[in-house]
C-alpha cells in the first residue's frame, strides 16, 4: 500500500507591498528559508496572490498537524518582522492570536488541507484568490462538481457519474451538514447560494469516499469582532481519473462570477482568473482575483507549477471581468457595488449608527 502524503495549502497577509497590492521578495525568501530547514516536510513552494503569502507543503502528518501548523505559524511571524522593518502596510493583519495554541484555525491563517494515497497520476490544482471571501469558491466548486453543462464526466464518465458529497459549513452558526448529489442539489443550492454565511468546504467522491477538494473557510471578521481584510480563500482540487479533468475544473472560471471583498472588502466585484504575475490588484484594490497553480504529486514531491490561468483562452473572461468592474464602480458607494448592511457590521456602519441613534424619530403612531 502507498503511504498517504497530506497536501496543506497555508495562507496568510502579514504585510503588502505597496499598500494591499502585493507581497515583498523578501518575505518570499525568509519564508523558502526557513520551510527548506524543516526536516517535517517532503517538498514545499512559497508563492503569492496579491498581498497575501502562500505555503504549499507537502508532508506524512495528516491534516490538523500541531508541529505542520507551527511551522506554517512561525513562518508568518517571521515573515511579519520583515514585513514591519519594511514598513510594509497591514504588516501581520491576519495574525489574530498573540501566540501559537496547537492548530492555526482560529488564529487568523486560511487553511486547506487533503490526505491521499496517490494515483497512478496525482494531478492536483491549488486555487489561490485575493480580495474575497471563502464563499467565493461556492459558485466554482458547484460547477466542477454537480454541474453536467460544466463537467461533462457526470455524464459520460462512469467513475463519476454516482456524482459527490459536498460537506458545507455555516459559518455564523460554526455547524456543517452534508450534502449527497445529486438528489439533494436544489436543497444544498439554497444555502451555498448565500456565500457569505455558507461555505463548500470538502468535497468526497460518493462511490470511494475520496476527498476530492478542500478550501479554507477562515472569516477574518467573525474571528477579530472588526474588520481587519477580506479572507483571500485558497482551494484544492484533484482532477481527473474520477475527479473532473483539468479542464473541467478551470471552465467555471471563464464566468467572473460576482464575489465580495474588492477595496476594503465591502464590495462586490468580479473574480478575474489571472497568470501569476497579474495577481497584484491595483484597480479600486482589485477587482477581485484568482490564479491557478498545477501541480504533479510523485511521492510526495510537487512537480511543477503550471501557471494554469496564464493562458489567451481566459482573455475573454478578463475582458468581461474589467466590463463588470467598469459598470459597478459607477454605483460608489450604492449598493449592490457596496455590500448589504448585514457584510457592513465589521466596518464604520455602527460607529455611525450609534452617532445618530438620537437624530432617528420614530413615525409610529402613539396611542
Amino acid at each position: 500500500m502507498s503511504k498517504t502524503i497530506t497536501l496543506s495549502v497555508i495562507k496568510a497577509d502579514v504585510g503588502g507591498f505597496i499598500g494591499h497590492s502585493g507581497v515583498h521578495p523578501e518575505l518570499i525568501e525568509r519564508a523558502r528559508g526557513l520551510l527548506a530547514g524543516s526536516p517535517l516536510l517532503i517538498d514545499f513552494r512559497v508563492t503569492s496572490v496579491g498581498d497575501d503569502v502562500n505555503l504549499i507543503i507537502t508532508h506524512e502528518h495528516g491534516r490538523n498537524n500541531g508541529e505542520i501548523h507551527q511551522l506554517a505559524w512561525d513562518t508568518f511571524v517571521a515573515c511579519t518582522d520583515v514585513a514591519k522593518k519594511l514598513k510594509l502596510y497591514g504588516a501581520g493583519q491576519d495574525l489574530l492570536g498573540d501566540a501559537f495554541s496547537g492548530n492555526i484555525k482560529g488564529l487568523g491563517p486560511g487553511v486547506a488541507e487533503i490526505e491521499v494515497e496517490e494515483r497512478k497520476s496525482e494531478p492536483v490544482i491549488v486555487f489561490m484568490a485575493d480580495k474575497t471571501e471563502p464563499g467565493a469558491w461556492n459558485f466554482p466548486l458547484y460547477k466542477m462538481f454537480a454541474d453536467p453543462f460544466n463537467t461533462s464526466g457526470l455524464v459520460i464518465d462512469p467513475s463519476m457519474h454516482g456524482g459527490f458529497i459536498f460537506e458545507v459549513r455555516d459559518l455564523i452558526e460554526n455547524k456543517k451538514i452534508k450534502f449527497t448529489m445529486p438528489e439533494d442539489l436544489y436543497d444544498m443550492l439554497v444555502f451555498i447560494g448565500a456565500p457569505g454565511r455558507y461555505a463548500i468546504k470538502r468535497i468526497f467522491h460518493r462511490a470511494t469516499g475520496e476527498i476530492a477538494a478542500s478550501s479554507s473557510t477562515q472569516r477574518l471578521n467573525l474571528m477579530a469582532g472588526r474588520y481587519v481584510g477580506k479572507d483571500d480563500p485558497v482551494c484544492i482540487v484533484r482532477c481527473q481519473s474520477g475527479f473532473p479533468a483539468v479542464g473541467e475544473a478551470l471552465e467555471p472560471f471563464a464566468f467572473p462570477h460576482l464575489v465580495s471583498g474588492w477595496m476594503r472588502g465591502s464590495h462586490s466585484g468580479p473574480l478575474m482568473p489571472v497568470a501569476q504575475r497579474q495577481s497584484t490588484p491595483t484597480r479600486f484594490d482589485g477587482p477581485p482575483r484568482v490564479c491557478a497553480l498545477g501541480f504533479q504529486l510523485a511521492e510526495g514531491k510537487l512537480v511543477g507549477p503550471q501557471d494554469l490561468f496564464d493562458d489567451p483562452a481566459f482573455d475573454n473572461s478578463r475582458k468581461t471581468a474589467l466590463d463588470i468592474a467598469d459598470y459597478l464602480r459607477r454605483l460608489g458607494p450604492f449598493e449592490p457595488h457596496r455590500l448589504h448592511l448585514d457584510e457592513m457590521e465589521y466596518t464604520t456602519m455602527p460607529l455611525v449608527m450609534e452617532k445618530l441613534k438620537d437624530r432617528f424619530i420614530s413615525l409610529r403612531t402613539k396611542k
